[in-house]
């Protein structure tokens, strides 16, 4: 049985279908013989909702205040998804970033994450539920909410799945992996099958939206295999891992998804060659 950390980004999770949507997904993970934790994003644009609300009742809010709004938005879609995993025959349970143990400095709006204590998501484990966690957010010193800043969910992600002894963490988005280029934008852009951690930071240090550069340097650090794929279909993503680690090893891919090998490097170069990175 392995233990796999999924998260899900806002556009996963933007309304109450994707969300029954996502749901499914992760009962259909749990009931192949997986235990999972969840990491959720606000419903689409909430974040920004929240902000442009915030603006209209003072220019500038005070940063501890701002925190306390931000960390709303998690906490609606992590409710939500829970209920949807309920509704279709499991047991979940969510928690705040508080709850599940994510401790902070005292940095508003772009917190650093000190440890992570996640026993109330392990016990929920061991209960047979999904553990459900919002993203972005955690507690300082003095039991004040604070926030990761943008992409911090990806980083929250990442450290429940070390804090866990996770053996994947899946990042679900809009895209179905990591590409040469953004596949939205330039349409023979191709998808890299397996890169590594360096390779992964230069991309996010030159602009790539994928992943937040602290989330992925937090990966490293700890060895932590991400696996970027797409919430709104089934085909391969992308293993963002080390060199020396088995595909085999990894769980939820399916046969022939990915090289047994590397295969990144050669054609990462050859793009920036070709002048297509």
């Amino acid at each position: 049985m392995a233990l796999i950390v999924q998260k899900y980004g806002g556009s996963s999770v933007a309304d109450s279908d994707s969300i029954k949507r996502v749901a499914k997904r992760i009962i259909d993970t749990k009931r192949a013989g997986n235990d999972i934790a969840v990491v959720v994003s606000a419903m689409g644009d909430t974040t920004d909702d929240l902000i442009d609300q915030a603006m209209d009742v003072d220019s500038n809010p005070p940063a501890r205040e701002m925190d306390m709004l931000m960390t709303a938005g998690e906490r609606i879609s992590m409710s939500l998804l829970a209920m949807s995993i309920h509704a279709q025959g499991e047991h979940a349970h969510s928690f705040t970033g508080s709850q599940a143990g994510f401790m902070t400095d005292a940095r508003y709006g772009a917190a650093h994450i000190r440890h992570v204590h996640p026993q109330r998501v392990m016990k929920a484990l061991d209960r047979g539920e999904v553990g459900i966690v919002a993203g972005f957010q955690g507690v300082n010193a003095d039991g004040d909410a604070t926030t990761l800043g943008r992409g911090g969910s990806d980083t929250s992600a990442v450290a429940l799945a070390v804090a866990l002894n996770a053996d994947v963490c899946e990042i679900y988005t809009d895209v179905d992996g990591v590409f040469t280029a953004d596949p939205r934008i330039v349409p023979t852009a191709r998808r890299i099958a397996r890169i590594s951690y360096e390779e992964m930071l230069e991309m996010a240090a030159g602009g790539s939206k994928v992943l937040a550069l602290r989330c992925v340097e937090y990966a490293q650090r700890f060895r932590m295999p991400i696996h970027v794929r797409s919430s709104f279909s089934h085909r391969p993503g992308t293993l963002i891992m080390p060199d020396d680690v088995d595909v085999d090893k990894i769980p939820n891919l399916e046969t022939g998804q990915l090289p047994d090998r590397p295969a990144a490097h050669t054609d990462r170069q050859r793009d920036m060659t070709e002048g297509r990175s």
